[in-house]
């Protein structure tokens, strides 16, 4: 990719909404967003063609930089279609063309599509703790959506498997099991129950698409027993020794197939291709090849979240290991009954700084299910939403720790010190001391009307430990920036980390839980001096790009990282909201008493400078 690169479009085009952004390299040589537009996305009737949305789109960020733009770029109109593509001088492959004016032209254009639809899998394995749950990590680590995940000991009978198999009609099979040189009868037996169902794709008439990811000395019986009618791809084992996992070939090859059977189902797609630059990425993927690589050039370790109207994804990378995990039936607006039934009346009414009748809040989710695009019109429906979004947020979260884990069956060498302290193996990866940024994205974090409130919506629901810093996506950037990180990572970064993410600032949360109005942390230090009491929040002003070095002291059975009762002293760094003081423990509890957790609630949100409900 040539690094003489002044200008940049990027789209992504969703399932309702396309939404382009421009970047410009600055007169100083920064990259920065100059504008952003959207439209609606046009794969439905009268149009049926994905590049009407995306030049509505782009003629939108035309206008914008007619009068608006950030200070040091110049205020004028970019023409950036022509001859009715988008105009952009490289290609893959091909040499830079000719811009003819200072404001004409793109020099890079990429795209994102989740437009024709998602990409629905299964998998199967031998073992359901063991080579299933790897083909599940592949499978949702490409930016699938997971069905169903079939294993021989998964208590169904045969025919259960094939009545499953004809129901779901999955985009793509993945099917893993046995260690390299291990099991064969097994794999068979599975491949035999594929056979049998005879499952069709989604759209059109093509083959089934059988990504096999098993023991090696098994792909000639696998591919016998599937037989003609059904197109099997081999890759390298997920499990090639039960200490080792495999996932990254697997993973390639699922976005291959998803590009090749369910993205090129959009109309218009073959057009958006040949405009691009570079390969359309799907937006999932985008997203987590954007937080892989930013963890691993900071060295942090990240859990991020999109939650959106019918479904929420998790991404986390803990020491360099990346995974993500999707709740399909949790969302804000298609799914927000789905929530309801999973978490319940009683969970999503603790969050509320008032008296609700449960059938009145049941009400209230049932017409947003009806009409989803509607938005809160008082701040009391502002809250309610804000509730729900708390409990699909720890839901989606709960999931994603089921499945980030060490792999189960392994041996473990110890030494002696270790032997009293026995691990098992299958252990969540997620250590929340550990973790060093949480990211929020999706349209209730991102267009919060507070960033105080997006904060305390991943304070409450994901409850952080130790030091951590809270962000939000500003306005929901990442799937452009992820697919421009792959071609061109130093100005994703810079414009990932100056206009994309939005710190709050570093939040402090002891873990334990002291008696109810003892001190549970002083915090001293640059003309800090603090005491926070258990069970309350306290915001010290800190602005976005300030540091104070300071000084945590905890009460005795509290850890703040250090161990119980031990200080810490460290650089915390401020933001929109502030460096926040966490006492409410860990784990946190509610009072049980209504009029106690209403006014604990009530005193959460003066602390965080947010507006009390009349």
């Amino acid at each position: 990719m040539s690094q003489d690169i002044q200008r940049i479009v990027a789209t992504d085009c969703g399932s309702t909404t396309t939404k382009a952004i421009l970047i410009e390299r600055s007169p100083t040589g920064e990259y920065r967003l100059v504008a952003r537009g959207e439209a609606p996305t046009t794969v439905e009737r009268p149009f049926e063609d994905v590049t009407v949305g995306v030049l509505n789109a782009v003629t939108e960020l035309e206008e914008i930089t007619a009068e608006h733009v950030p200070e040091g770029f110049e205020a004028a109109r970019r023409n950036l279609i022509k001859d009715g593509t988008v105009w952009r001088l490289q290609k893959e492959g091909q040499a830079q063309g000719a811009r003819s004016g200072a404001n004409e032209a793109s020099d890079l254009y990429v795209s994102t599509s989740s437009a024709g639809g998602g990409l629905q899998m299964m998998v199967a394995g031998v073992v359901k703790a063991m080579s299933a749950e790897s083909a599940e990590r592949a499978a949702l680590g490409a930016g699938a959506i997971l069905m169903d995940s079939l294993a021989v000991d998964d208590g169904r009978k045969e025919f259960e498997r094939v009545q499953r198999l004809r129901q779901l009609r999955p985009d793509i099979i993945l099917m893993s099991g046995g260690t390299d040189g291990g099991t064969r009868t097994h794999l068979v037996e599975m491949a035999e129950v594929i056979h049998r169902a005879d499952p069709k794709p989604r759209f059109g008439d093509m083959k089934l698409p059988v990504i096999f990811a098993g023991n090696k000395e098994a792909r000639e019986d696998v591919r016998e027993v599937l037989g003609a009618d059904i197109e099997l791809k081999v890759v390298d084992n997920l499990r090639p020794t039960l200490e080792q996992e495999n996932l990254d070939p697997a993973r390639d090859e699922i976005h291959e197939l998803f590009l090749e059977h369910v993205m090129q189902q959009a109309p218009g797609y073959h057009k958006l291709l040949e405009w691009t630059s570079e390969e359309v990425m799907a937006t999932p993927n985008a997203v987590g090849k954007l937080m892989k690589a930013y963890a691993d050039e900071q060295g942090l370790n990240i859990l991020g979240v999109d939650i959106g109207g019918a479904t929420t994804d998790v991404f986390s990378v803990f020491e360099g290991t990346y995974n993500r995990t999707v709740s399909a039936n949790l969302g804000m607006s298609y799914s927000i009954c789905n929530v309801l039934k999973e978490a319940g009346t009683t969970n999503i009414a603790r969050w509320l700084p008032f008296e609700i009748e449960p059938s009145e809040l049941r009400n209230r989710l049932r017409n947003k299910m009806i009409r989803p695009t509607t938005i809160p019109q008082t701040y009391e429906d502002l809250l309610v939403e804000q509730a729900v979004s708390r409990e699909a947020l720890r839901l989606a979260f709960d999931h994603h720790k089921s499945l980030a884990r060490s792999l189960k069956g392994t041996q473990q060498q110890r030494d002696v010190g270790q032997i009293f302290e026995q691990v098992e193996t299958g252990q969540t990866l997620i250590k929340m001391m550990n973790l060093d940024m949480i990211i929020g994205s999706g349209g209730v974090l991102s267009h919060a009307p507070l960033r105080a409130q997006s904060a305390l919506m991943m304070l409450d629901a994901y409850e952080p430990e130790g030091t951590t810093m809270i962000t939000v996506d500003s306005i929901f950037m990442m799937p452009h920036l992820g697919v421009l990180s792959e071609h061109f990572y130093e100005g994703a970064k810079q414009v990932f980390e100056y206009d994309c993410i939005v710190k709050c600032g570093h939040c402090l949360s002891p873990v334990g839980n002291a008696k109810p109005g003892e001190v549970a942390v002083k915090v001293t230090g640059n003309g800090v001096n603090e005491s926070v009491i258990a069970g309350s929040i306290k915001v010290i002003p800190c602005g976005r790009g300030e540091f104070l070095d300071l000084t945590v002291e905890p009460a005795r059975n509290l850890d703040v990282g250090a161990g119980k009762g031990k200080p810490l002293t460290r650089k915390f760094e401020g933001g929109t909201v502030g460096i926040m003081i966490d006492a409410r423990g860990r784990p946190l509890s509610l009072p049980a008493d209504s009029a106690a957790r209403i006014q604990a609630l009530r005193s959460w949100l003066e602390a965080m400078g947010l507006p009390l409900p009349s």
